[in-house]
Order: C-alpha cells, then sequence, then structure tokens
C-alpha cells in the first residue's frame, strides 16, 4: 500500500520488496537482454531500415523511463504502516463515495499510488482529480472534483478504512 505526502511516497514492506526486485531486475538482467537484441540487429545491417534494432531501442527508452521512476520513487519511499481509521480520507484508505449524495450510485475505491494498482479493487491515485478532491475528506463530508470534460462533480464520503489487502 502507498501513501504520497509531499515528495515523499509511503509504502508496506511487502510494496516496497517488491518495487525493489523489479528495479533490481530491470537494472540487471533486463538491461543485459535488451543490450544482446540491440547488437543481434546491429549485425543485420542498414539500420534505417531495420524494425528489429528500432523496436529494440524503443523497448531500451522505456525500460530506462521504468528505472527512472522506481529510482526516484524508492529513494523517496519511507516503509510504514497503514493509516489509522480516523474517519478522514487518506491515501492508503479504502474509500466509499456516493455520487451526488445519492446512496444508490456508490463506488468503492483505494486512495493509493499507481504502483500499488490490484485487480481486486478500483485505485485512484490522491493526484488525480476524484483522489485529490477525497483527500483529507472526512466522512459525511461532501467533495468537489473536476471530471474530465472540465465540467464539476459532487460526491459524499460514506466511509474511509484501512486497505487490509
Amino acid at each position: 500500500m502507498t501513501q504520497t505526502s509531499d515528495n515523499v511516497t509511503w509504502l508496506t514492506q511487502e510494496a516496497y520488496d517488491q518495487l525493489k526486485a523489479e528495479l533490481e531486475y530491470l537494472s540487471g538482467p533486463a538491461r543485459t537482454e535488451i543490450a544482446a537484441k540491440i547488437a543481434a540487429a546491429r549485425e543485420e545491417g542498414d539500420l534505417r531500415e531495420n524494425g528489429g534494432y528500432h523496436a529494440a531501442k524503443e523497448e531500451q527508452g522505456k525500460q530506462e523511463l521504468r528505472v527512472r521512476q522506481l529510482t526516484q520513487l524508492l529513494e523517496n519511499a519511507k516503509v510504514g504502516e497503514a493509516p489509522a481509521a480516523t474517519g478522514v480520507v487518506a491515501p492508503g484508505m479504502v474509500v466509499t463515495i456516493a455520487f451526488d449524495g445519492d446512496v444508490d450510485d456508490t463506488l468503492d475505491f483505494l486512495l493509493a499510488s499507481r504502483e500499488y494498482a490490484s485487480s481486486d479493487i478500483e485505485t485512484y491515485s490522491p493526484q488525480s482529480p476524484l483522489g485529490s478532491g477525497v483527500n483529507g475528506k472526512k466522512i459525511g463530508e461532501d467533495a468537489e472534483y473536476e471530471l474530465p470534460n472540465g465540467k464539476k462533480a459532487m460526491v459524499r464520503i460514506l466511509e474511509a478504512k484501512p486497505y487490509t489487502g
């Protein structure tokens, strides 16, 4: 589970270990593999018309971007516990909201960074429009956020409890 506060990202030990293992793989074996693909494609001749070479270089660029993202995330990470059940929405909590105050139109989601997104529950980043709108609100309060089309939407906080996995 993660929660972001300014430049610090709070991670559970499990999430930290998972991201660290991904970084170690991408920085070691994966770099060696992509370098070998590029070298093999380079030996095929003319690089201007070599699709394998260009695909390998693009894959290398994406991989290096992920390495930089993980490095930055882990440098600013603090390992800790889930937030306490205080009734205030915070990263690391499962939040239940009602759209326009309609208790029949609700959504449960985890407020956490995308590195912790899982298939078990929908995840919204604290930096997303909905995430930033509800972050810090108390149960029973209304929160406003901006939709992709620029219009405003209102939700009511029905519940906020620590994510237990």
